[in-house]
């Protein structure tokens, strides 16, 4: 540690440093969310300018480079000199951070964009960035690595056109980037989540068109959409059984709108989306919490009319409303006045907008419950069926787990647990068979890791109640070792683990039990996987010995590798069919030894499709998972 702490040692990071330095703060990340982040800059870009009103198609191509380039036929980015600064207003807005026409309110009243920042990050975290503008009859253009221009904006030549696929016809802008390895890796732009961008956009924005290509594979896609949210939300329900038509309502106060369009279906689960001025706000915000808030109002309000004077049997929740429900909560306002939480534009925090989304879907509801009394009943009949699963499950919970079991005073006699109190360092691995469990428990570390064996298959918790899931044995002795609770007791901050790590057989039945797990977590538990803490323990498929040496492989590929080392000398190779066969000294060494062992954090990129998945898989309807598994069944590796 040293005293010297001058002024020689503050730094100040210049024009696009800061961006390199820490991109977290302004993408999120730099795995693959981070990358389509960047993607949805450049897009929303070109969004911006239908907003405006002066353009109605945007193309999006992934190039064989790596590559993606996204084009508008808009206005164009200005090219010429800014008074003030003197330097090209398109250099400025691509190499300087809060530079763009999105302060005042009069280049673009309502936008996605609110800082300034977005292209200008997207050119500091691309090894290659180029614009083309083209105005007046003419291309101008300007290329820069890693955020610094190479050149003075400048005209494109008609020889350049040619070579980068340009044709000089109206206006419009054309951006081409290629991420830069040393920021994201090996991670690439994906075909999926970029339609599936470009589809929500296409969604919400009524007249505009989106062409996709890949030419790495030859797909394309358009995108366009005339019934706006109402498609969205019956696009989402497709296969579902639901109880009514999609409910649609707007309200405009001059200064800002809001739209709002709901379903429910017979699903158990929730899918309810924010969005503002054409951003998808995944972690939700004010209007999200305005539209949550007049819901229950309207529901229960409801109710209890119907009720004619009778006894509330049940007292109705926001909980209550999640099951089944389907919605689309956007608002469009003026760029200036909105306030995100970050610059990935997450979450909104605007205090007034969600006053104004509640009396929007408040009375917007009440008049729909008082013309469609039929459906409306068939809402609240799903809702009151899930309050009094509800109240079952509270009353069940409390008669099977014994007061303070939750928090870890009766811990499961087949919990093997760990020294350390710390959840922080504290690893918790579910395993599959007591054999199995028996020598995980031998081969631990008994400070930091604690085992939990798994008797079987645990129930299907996808179409299941709280009150049938908690008097489960297998699932009642995971949620007692976890210590968070369940349901509406549920408290991640006293998960005595931060590291839960579902350790099964590399075989069918194995995949079948960690699927069984997943939906558990993914339905009943879902901030285990979105705070980090679940893991999947990937044990070796082979092992081989080659003389006196011993060699482990986790795939087919990896085997032959070791055993091409050696073409002379017999290699004795043995394929583990389940974590029982191997005794404690080697499951420690291969699956579970931090210093050697591999693991795979699971995380959710897209929580609709994640829940669809979970929903085809798990769910009772058989024709979606037949098709399933006839389309993909040509993928699968069998080991037989």
């Amino acid at each position: 540690m040293t005293d010297d702490y001058t002024a020689e040692q503050i730094q100040v990071l210049e024009g696009l440093e800061p961006v390199r330095k820490r991109p977290g703060m302004y993408i999120g990340s730099t795995d693959t969310r981070g990358l389509h982040e960047c993607l949805r800059e450049i897009v929303d870009n070109s969004v911006d300018e239908s907003f405006a009103g002066v353009a109605n198609t945007v193309w999006v191509s992934l190039n064989k480079d790596g590559s993606a380039t996204v084009r508008d036929n808009g206005r164009g980015i200005p090219v010429e000199k800014q008074k003030k600064t003197g330097v090209s207003a398109l250099e400025l807005t691509m190499t300087k951070l809060h530079a763009g026409g999105k302060f005042g309110g009069g280049a673009y009243k309502v936008s996605g964009g609110l800082h300034g920042v977005g292209a200008s990050v997207v050119n500091a975290l691309s090894s290659y960035f180029r614009v083309v503008v083209l105005r007046d009859s003419k291309a101008y253009y300007q290329e820069y690595k890693r955020g610094i221009a190479l050149k003075p904006v400048g005209e494109a030549s008609r020889k350049q056109l040619d070579e980068w696929g340009i044709k000089l016809d109206g206006a419009g802008t054309i951006t081409n980037f290629i991420p830069d390895k040393e920021i994201f890796g090996d991670v690439v732009l994906e075909n999926t989540k970029v339609k599936n961008l470009l589809r929500d956009r296409a969604y919400l924005i009524a007249g505009l068109t989106f062409h996709f290509e890949d030419l790495n594979d030859g797909d394309e896609a358009t995108f366009y959409f005339e019934g706006g949210i109402k498609s969205l939300v019956a696009h989402t329900n497709r296969g579902r059984d639901v109880l009514n038509d999609v409910i649609y309502f707007s309200k405009n106060d001059g200064a800002m709108t809001a739209e709002v369009a709901l379903q429910y279906s017979d699903s158990f689960n929730e899918n309810v989306k924010g969005f503002v001025n054409g951003i998808y706000t995944t972690d939700g915000g004010t209007h999200v919490t305005g539209f949550r808030i007049a819901l229950t109002r309207a529901i229960s309000d409801y109710y209890k009319k119907i009720q004619n004077g009778g006894k509330d049997e049940a007292a109705l929740t926001g909980d209550d409303m999640k099951e089944g429900l389907t919605a689309i909560v956007y608002i469009k306002m003026p760029s200036e006045s909105l306030q995100f939480e970050s610059q990935t534009k997450a979450k909104l925090n605007n205090p007034e907008v969600q006053g104004f989304v509640s009396t929007a879907v408040k009375e917007g509801l009440d008049q729909y419950f008082e013309e469609h009394p039929a459906e409306a009943r068939k809402v609240v009949e799903k809702i009151t069926l899930a309050a009094r699963a509800r109240l079952a499950a509270r009353a069940a919970k409390d008669a099977v787990l014994r007061k303070g079991a939750l928090e870890g005073a009766t811990l499961p006699g087949k919990l093997a647990d760990c020294q350390s109190s710390d959840a922080s360092v504290s690893e918790l691995y579910i395993v599959e068979g007591d054999s199995a469990g028996g020598s995980a428990k031998q081969g631990r570390d008994r400070r930091h890791q604690a085992i939990l064996p798994l008797g079987g298959k645990i129930l299907n918790t996808e179409r299941a109640h709280l009150d049938k899931i908690v008097k489960f044995e297998e699932i009642k002795d995971l949620i007692i070792a976890l210590g968070g609770g369940i349901g509406e007791t549920l408290n991640y901050d006293k998960m005595r683990y931060h590291r839960v790590i579902i350790m099964t057989d590399a075989d069918v039945d194995g995949a079948h039990i960690s699927t069984l797990l997943l939906t558990f977590f993914y339905r009943h538990m879902p901030e285990i996987i979105t705070r980090g803490y679940l893991y999947m323990a990937l044990p070796p498929l082979f092992r081989v010995q080659i003389g006196k040496d011993v060699n482990y492989a986790y795939t087919e590929e990896e085997r032959d590798m070791i055993t091409a080392k050696s073409p002379g000398i017999k290699a004795i190779i043995q394929r583990y069919k389940g974590l029982g066969e191997m005794n404690p000294t080697q499951l420690w060494e291969t699956t579970m030894n931090p210093e050697t062992r591999t693991l795979k954090q699971v995380t959710v990129e897209s929580m609709e499709a994640a829940g669809n998945m979970f929903e085809m898989l798990m769910g009772e309807e058989v024709p979606p998972r037949k098709k399933y598994i006839q389309t993909h069944a040509k993928l699968a590796t069998l080991d037989v």
